[in-house]
């Protein structure tokens, strides 16, 4: 899962970049404004995993991951004829984007607009995002225009035709300001859209960086009634401290402070519902593995999310909910208790399904 952190010069990204991976990026008072880009894996936080690996005792532990991209040189005026291809390649090689906001005053770090104002900051930046997408499709569309008229024929004429038709119709939704995830496209249209990688199709995460201030209700700051998108809040200098403690040190830090959950467990949590993920889980004395798939995914799509060799020579997949094989304790006493069954290739997998994969190729 990559997720591509952008925001407003002095918005406090890279702060909250830090705090989500541990990192010690050098965080300024004054922005330089300057393309760059920073990258970090983080192991996603799976007490499911802590559990099995008490039980099972493995040789290795295997954590999902997360990659965040702190990606800086985004302002207003600058998708005027398109971003730049540095730019634009770095913001789109993403899944999501979390676009960092700044809802806290410091004297010490001046505003670029001289006023903290969420909404204004997350228009300036989507309107940004939109005339990217719109330049695109405008280009795009001019080449098309060509192509029909030089040269396609047969089935390739029928797919720039296609292509053409639903580019028409997203030109006017993007002139009126509309993210490609509010046009409620098929899914086949999505597909037919996906190599360019629009930036307004891209699932957005709003974090309201409130400094010092814990604001548990995002809506009081900041409303954002759009598909795929969530808002939420962030002590970023509080938990970019947080961050850099070890583990004992945290919990005690944690609770003097009130700090139920670390933002950046809750940031991963709403990445994943945004673009639709969950975990299957794998356990055994040599390895217990929490395993991305997205919902909806059946045991045959979770064998080949392990290894394309257990999805051709698929069988059956030996499944035991978490907390099931948690409370017997042992996958020999699960199939005892009747809480192991065994499940076809077409089996929806549950989120925090402990699977086994039958296999013969």
């Amino acid at each position: 899962m990559l997720i591509g952190i952008v925001g407003l010069p002095n918005s406090s990204k890279t702060t909250v970049f830090n705090a989500l991976t541990r990192g010690h990026v050098e965080t300024e008072a004054f922005s330089s404004g300057q393309f760059a880009v920073h990258q970090a894996v983080v192991e996603v936080p799976d007490p499911r995993i802590d559990a099995l690996a008490a039980i099972f005792k493995p040789k290795k532990v295997t954590y999902a991951r997360v990659e965040y991209k702190d990606i800086g040189g985004l302002d207003k005026g600058m998708s005027a004829g398109g971003l730049s291809g540095e730019i634009l390649g770095a913001v789109s090689q993403n899944d999501a984007l979390l676009h960092v906001v700044r809802a806290f005053e410091d004297e010490n770090v001046p505003h670029p607009y001289d006023s903290v104002d969420p909404a204004r900051d997350v228009a300036i930046l989507d309107a940004e995002l939109v005339l990217s997408d719109l330049v695109i499709v405008e280009r795009r569309l001019e080449r098309l225009v060509d192509q029909l008229r030089k040269s396609a024929k047969g089935a390739e004429r029928d797919r720039w035709q296609a292509e053409q038709a639903l580019l028409e119709r997203v030109k006017p939704a993007l002139e009126d300001e509309v993210p490609i995830r509010d046009m409620g496209l098929a899914p086949d249209e999505r597909k037919l859209l996906r190599g360019y990688q629009f930036l307004t199709a891209k699932p957005m995460l709003i974090v309201l960086n409130t400094g010092d201030v814990d604001v548990p209700d995002a809506s009081a700051l900041l409303a954002y009634p759009h598909a795929e998108s969530a808002v939420t809040t962030i002590r970023g200098r509080l938990e970019m401290e947080l961050a850099q403690l070890d583990a004992a040190e945290r919990a005690e830090f944690m609770a003097e402070y009130g700090v139920t959950e670390l933002g950046m467990d809750r940031v991963i949590r709403l990445s994943y519902q945004l673009l639709g993920l969950h975990s299957f889980l794998t356990a055994g004395d040599t390895e217990v593995r929490a395993w991305t798939i997205p919902v909806g995914a059946t045991a045959l799509e979770a064998a080949g999310a392990i290894h394309s060799d257990l999805a051709r020579g698929f069988i059956r997949a030996e499944v035991t909910a978490y907390a099931d094989l948690v409370a017997c304790g042992s996958f020999a006493e699960a199939k005892k208790l009747g809480k192991l069954r065994l499940e076809g290739r077409d089996y929806v997998v549950q989120d925090g399904d402990v699977i086994t994969v039958r296999f013969n190729v």
